[in-house]
């Protein structure tokens, strides 16, 4: 994945040569889910298009906003993969491509553009965003790195090296932690089940486990700005538009503010 990631990146000057470019754009969240199953998604595209095409991942955030998305920075550092590896969406001109009628995009996790996007929607070939499903009576929402993976083990399996396999498993079971049940659903145990017996050197489950839950609420190096912007929500009527962000914080420490 590094290699690729690197390769990509010094090859981002050469866009203006290609004839087209193609950007797997994940959601403003950012969230582990989403750059997880860009990255991939990408990588998967740069193996099976034509070699005229550039496939790029762009992570939907500036890069000055990444420092705060802790549980993603974790497992790219685990597997060193450098943050000067990645493209971040003020790092490429979008709406210049399209206006050219060279852009093709795929968009991650989410189907709707926000108003300041709105004229890249032509250049949208394929968006990934998974529907509610109903499992053992509960609801959940199957993740992207889930749709991801199942899709490239039914077309192209031979592409899944031992570290995909990892960051995809690694996002499902943080994904399924971030549910209300936390539990994984049968969809995404059989996903799991099919990386771990192609791959069983990867570590235990519950090491992921607890990895990601002591860096998910971790804060250090951030301030009150880079927390609310990192769950940011924006709706918009017309020329009007809303921010709305959240924080987490434990009942006590809430009591005590």
């Amino acid at each position: 994945m590094e290699e690729f990631l690197h390769r990509t990146k010094s090859r981002l000057d050469r866009a203006k040569q290609l004839e087209k470019v193609h950007t797997v754009i994940g959601n403003k969240c950012c969230d582990l889910d989403s750059i997880i199953s860009t990255l991939i998604y990408a990588y998967y595209l740069d193996k099976v298009n034509s070699p005229g095409i550039l496939c790029l991942p762009v992570l939907n955030v500036p890069r000055g906003e990444f420092n705060f998305y802790s549980e993603t920075r974790f497992i790219l550092e685990e597997l060193e993969i450098p943050e000067s590896f990645l493209i971040f969406k003020d790092e490429i001109n979008l709406h210049q491509l399209n206006e050219e009628g060279r852009l093709l995009t795929t968009l991650m996790n989410f189907s709707t553009l926000s108003s300041d996007d709105a004229t890249l929607e032509a250049s949208v070939v394929k968006f990934i965003h998974s529907e509610k499903r109903i499992d053992a009576g509960q609801e959940f929402q199957e993740s992207c790195s889930c749709l991801v993976a199942k899709e490239i083990l039914e077309k192209a399996p031979e592409l899944v090296t031992q570290q995909l396999a990892h960051l995809l498993r690694g996002s499902i079971l943080f994904s399924c932690l971030s549910m209300e049940h936390e539990r994984i659903a049968k969809q995404e145990e059989d996903i799991i089940c099919l990386l771990e017996e192609k791959f069983p050197e990867l570590p235990p489950r519950q090491d992921i486990i607890s990895s990601l839950q002591e860096t998910k609420m971790h804060t250090q190096g951030t301030n009150v700005e880079d927390i609310l912007l990192k769950d940011i929500k924006e709706l918009s009527d017309g020329d009007i538009k809303v921010a709305i962000s959240s924080i987490c914080m434990s009942l006590e420490v809430s009591k005590n503010q």
